[in-house]
């Protein structure tokens, strides 16, 4: 399996080179984001590790460039930078995972392997249009069925769906869902997100038909496929 490494300093980029190496892995380097950005969109690659902070081209523009030219390669930032926004920053922007400098190489490789194993397990399965029950979400038209009927949602509401549709079966906590909606530290004392999930489920759960919003009460919320 070969992994590209794109990291401007020196010691880090070979430390992880030889680390990398001892598991087996083939690894390319880069010490520039253009140069790292060139190998990127050229090879084929089961990982790429990427630094936030790089000369010529930054981490975040490398990463939005990739995702523009359609290369879906999990992507693992290093980084420095460990407040909330910049973390969400690069997971928006199309990165798989987000690790703290200075990290341990043991958390670093289990991380390396999940990705591997999530883009081998689950490639094939990607798709535009996600499903729970008889709710179908077309990512590509923002079009949103309940059965045949359409059902027509605010840009924070298609949001918050999308996300509990993408964690099917999981208990997602409110303060996941206020980053990942609202893109800001969760805020205890709000109570944005239960107007939204009331009037989700008003437009989800019309006539009567079984519910697929639950309340987990004391955590948060869970999308549950029921009947």
């Amino acid at each position: 399996m070969r992994i590209l490494v794109i990291e401007d300093n020196q010691t880090t980029r070979q430390y992880l080179q030889k680390a990398l190496q001892e598991q087996g892995y083939e690894i390319d380097l880069a010490e520039n984001g253009q140069d790292g950005l060139f190998l990127a969109l050229e090879g084929d690659y089961q990982l790429i590790v990427l630094d936030r902070m790089l000369p010529k081209l930054d981490g975040l523009t490398v990463l939005s460039t990739l995702r523009n030219a359609g290369k879906q390669t999990p992507v693992l930032i290093l980084s420095a930078l460990d407040s909330v926004s910049e973390r969400v920053k690069g997971l928006r922007e199309g990165g798989d995972d987000y690790l703290i400098k200075p990290f341990a190489l043991s958390e670093l490789l289990v991380r390396i392997e999940i990705l591997i194993q999530r883009k081998g397990t689950h490639s094939e399965k990607l798709t535009s249009v996600l499903h729970v029950a008889d709710l179908k979400m077309d990512l590509l038209s923002r079009k949103v069925f309940r059965g045949s009927t359409e059902i027509t949602l605010q840009p924070k509401e298609f949001k918050l769906l999308r996300y509990l549709m993408e964690h099917n079966g999981q208990v997602v906590s409110r303060s996941l869902l206020f980053e990942a909606v609202w893109d800001y530290q969760f805020d205890p004392q709000t109570n944005v997100i239960d107007v939204h999930m009331a009037r989700l489920r008003k437009k989800v759960e019309f006539d009567g038909l079984t519910p697929l919003l639950e309340t987990v009460r004391g955590v948060g919320y869970r999308m549950v496929e029921q009947g």
